[in-house]
């Protein structure tokens, strides 16, 4: 592995890390804020394409601009749908659990759309992905509360949280909306570089420049919330005193970039199994941090639900198979004959 690499997968690990923990922040703040988070990651990475990708509006596509509409379609409705859950009482922990499933989703689009066919172990992997969002899914339907002030009425403050509970299922009905948007989008997206080649970061820059426009009818939204953030309590970094929001949602933008810089780095430098490895072990990280740190509920149901997601996207990723290959050694021509 060169320096480079090295270099690659610390950044996924600081960058994509701390990225979940300052949304976390944002979210905590302001519960509804995800849809500006998304509007201001949007809006930073296109700004540095535009610099860099772009050269200033003077290099040349590799890509039809027409092809880019519709990944654009697929990749912003994902990106906002994402992010715009946890305005349904959706918890960090089963948001990222949820998202660690677009491996079931990939495979059933595939399944779907290019008529692939997987061996007996993939089924098996995505059944243990399914049940294991399932499960975490189910334990966490008991713990629904909004950010509010519990009702002195108790008839009042059931039908309240059987409100709550509803808009949960709606964020839930969001999240999988969202996943297999994504899914269809990475196939779209296998297409396209069939097609016309790799060109990751000219696909970066246009799938972030592009849907800014698709901002417009939620400005109202997005005004609102910055409002909400600049109304936060004051705090001082570095001699700059600025609202605490404000902060999160600065912090958030920059590490959003690092880590998406990182990643794609990291898939020009390593193979896609270094690469999936890399993303899966992030992913885990994040969510210990999130629960150690924020004190998030998560009990033996949702640690059950997450070894079956992550050893499921082991399996289906093969590197599991690949691990036990490596510590077992292969057998010998004598045994193979003793074999037959």
């Amino acid at each position: 592995m060169n320096a480079i690499a090295a270099l690659a997968i610390g950044m996924v690990f600081i960058g994509c890390c701390s990225n979940v923990v300052f949304l976390e922040l944002v979210v905590k703040e302001d519960p509804g804020a995800g849809n500006l988070a998304t509007f201001l990651q949007f809006v930073f990475i296109a700004v540095m394409g535009f610099c860099t990708v772009g050269k200033f509006g003077t290099a040349k596509r590799n890509i039809p601009f027409k092809q880019y509409l519709m990944l654009v379609g697929f990749f912003w409705t994902s990106s906002v749908a994402n992010n715009y859950a946890f305005d349904f009482n959706i918890s960090m922990p089963l948001h990222m659990i949820f998202r660690a499933g677009s491996l079931m989703a990939n495979m059933a689009m595939g399944v779907w759309i290019l008529k692939k066919r997987y061996p007996p172990l993939k089924y098996l992997a995505v059944f243990m992905i399914s049940a294991g969002i399932a499960i975490c899914t189910i334990q966490s339907s008991g713990d629904v509360k909004a950010p509010r002030e519990t009702h002195k009425d108790a008839a009042e403050e059931e039908r309240l949280q059987f409100i709550d509970w509803l808009w949960w299922c709606l964020g839930i009905a969001i999240l999988t909306f969202a996943l297999f948007v994504s899914a269809r989008m990475g196939i779209f997206q296998e297409s396209l570089y069939a097609k016309y080649g790799k060109h990751p970061w000219e696909a970066l820059y246009y799938t972030h420049l592009l849907p800014l426009v698709f901002w417009l009818p939620t400005a109202q939204n997005l005004v609102g919330h910055v409002k909400i953030a600049t109304e936060t309590p004051m705090v001082e970094v570095l001699g700059v005193t600025l609202p605490r929001q404000v902060l999160w949602l600065i912090l958030y933008v920059v590490t959003q970039g690092l880590c998406i810089s990182a990643v794609y780095v990291l898939t020009t430098e390593c193979a896609s199994l270094t690469v999936t490895l890399t993303v899966t072990l992030r992913k885990f990280v994040s969510l210990l941090f999130s629960i150690m740190y924020f004190r998030n509920p998560f009990t033996l149901g949702h640690w059950i639900g997450t070894l079956l997601v992550f050893i499921g996207t082991l399996i289906f990723t093969e590197i599991l198979q690949k691990c036990v290959a490596i510590f077992l050694p292969a057998p010998t021509p004598v045994e193979k004959k003793k074999k037959k």
